[in-house]
């Protein structure tokens, strides 16, 4: 392939550092406002390539801001770099094999989201450089999107005021602009201060908080039915009362993770939580505390951002692949989830040929695919409330993988995750290139989005007293 785009050469120049970086990251996961080894890695990276450095953007200890350039229009391009616990896995194995029992892994490719991105925003600010243009670009390196909202609060504290358009990605089995919707959310801590008492010898005298867990999320369990197909409520247990079957627990936690399409239905379905939560403290005779953790907002779709991206997709055409790279993802398809294959080829609306080897997508798709939709949520949703936002999926793993899962692990340093990783910054940088040479691009863009805001204004979804869950880092 020529490299007829000149940030495509620029993003060459660059690769290999950043696929060394993306693999430094995976050597060393760490979940939520605990990336401080990773965010060091970054920031050192940003320091070599003379980016100036804003460190504990926001506040917070593990987000890293880098700036080159100067004047408009500042375009902004988004990593991140926080794993999963639970998920650590060998790259480059075919079967489930840890590298640490229990261990946190990047289930979700941010090792690679974080080191594209700021690949992406360095061959960016060497166009800029090299053509003398008025223009800043800027690498935002955000942690905890794997539910610490931490761009929401970056939001919340107006670190993107002063930004034109922000420009993101996400690993993904396939490659495409991103038009499906994802989830307003907030997670909420629900705590019940009860009394503890002998369950055999006094059980008359005990209020059990672990009895109005139950009862709440049997509750909810029955709100289900009565609330948009779409919405979602997930709850995990922080605090089940303790290991004493013989002792009346007297406090017990339960985070509930309530989703809607659109922020103003998810305040709604909040009240109906609160409210069985209410009732479940009063069947119980608890007292009922409530926390909220986290919080993030829909996306806003940017139809000029998309436009410009797609263009600057096919002009690059797709990830190329080698036959190695097939025969890994082929045995990694094997073990994949009955109906995982279908449900991307139903996302993506798209019919393979008969002899089609669909191991790894080699093709670019549409926009306006009409396919299945499915929705998580990001608190990348509340940066595209803040500025006009457009993001790319990108192809670095096998076809059919889910998120979240050890097959995403072991693509982690793969040929197909670097490959992917370059590609993905290409298209990043040729949109930023593209937006900065088009003011009637930009100008629509922007445009675009204000006319959404006009019909619903944003409302951050974190009360203002609400602070970010950071971490001290390890002495």
């Amino acid at each position: 392939m020529q490299n007829l785009n000149p940030i495509w050469q620029h993003t060459d120049d660059h690769a290999e550092r950043f696929v060394k970086l993306s693999d430094d990251v995976f050597d060393t996961p760490e979940t939520l406002y605990t990336e401080f080894k990773s965010c060091a890695a970054h920031r050192k990276a940003l320091a070599e390539h003379g980016f100036r450095i804003t460190d504990a953007a926001g506040g917070l200890p593990t987000a890293v801001i880098g700036e080159a350039g100067s004047g408009g229009p500042v375009i902004a391009i988004l990593g991140e770099f926080d794993a999963l616990p639970g998920l650590s896995q060998h790259s480059g194995q075919t079967e489930p094999n840890a590298i640490e029992d229990g261990a946190h892994g990047h289930g979700c490719g941010h090792n690679m989201f974080g080191a594209a991105a700021m690949l992406a925003a360095t061959a960016l600010k060497d166009w800029i450089e090299d053509n003398n243009v008025q223009a800043t670009v800027r690498y935002y390196g955000c942690p905890a999107e794997e539910g610490g909202a931490a761009k929401t609060y970056m939001v919340r504290e107006g670190l993107f005021d002063d930004v034109d358009v922000a420009i993101s990605w996400h690993p993904a089995p396939f490659t495409a602009v991103n038009q499906e919707p994802s989830l307003a959310n907030a997670r909420i801590d629900y705590t019940f201060h009860g009394i503890a008492s002998h369950a055999a010898f006094e059980p008359d005298m005990g209020r059990s908080g672990l009895d109005a867990v139950e009862l709440m999320n049997i509750g909810v369990n029955y709100l289900r039915e009565h609330m948009p197909d779409a919405a979602r409520v997930h709850y995990a247990y922080l605090n089940a009362g303790g290991e004493a079957p013989n002792v009346v627990q007297a406090k017990a936690t339960v985070r509930q993770l309530i989703r809607h399409p659109d922020l103003p239905g998810c305040k709604d379905l909040i009240a109906r939580v609160d409210k069985i939560a209410e009732g479940a403290a009063l069947m119980t005779e608890t007292r009922l505390e409530r926390k909220v953790f986290s919080g993030v907002s829909n996306l806003l779709p940017n139809r000029p951002l998309e436009e410009v991206m797609q263009a600057e997709l096919d002009a690059l055409g797709p990830v190329q692949f080698d036959a190695n790279d097939r025969a890994f993802a082929a045995k990694i398809q094997a073990t994949l989830p009955k109906g995982a294959l279908e449900s991307n080829l139903g996302v993506l609306n798209y019919t393979p040929a008969p002899d089609q080897d669909i191991s790894l997508c080699d093709w670019i798709n549409p926009l306006d695919r009409g396919g299945d939709v499915r929705a998580g949520s990001t608190d990348v949703g509340d940066v595209s409330w803040a500025v006009p936002t457009v993001q790319l999926w990108g192809t670095t793993w096998t076809l059919g993988t889910p998120f979240h899962t050890w097959q995403v692990v072991a693509h982690g340093k793969t040929p197909i995750a670097h490959k992917g990783l370059i590609h993905a910054a290409k298209v990043m940088a040729a949109t930023g290139r593209a937006l900065i040479e088009n003011p009637t691009a930009l100008a629509d863009a922007k445009a675009a989005h204000q006319t959404q805001l006009a019909k619903t204004p944003y409302e951050c979804p974190i009360p203002n007293e609400t602070k970010p869950p950071i971490q001290k880092p390890p002495s």
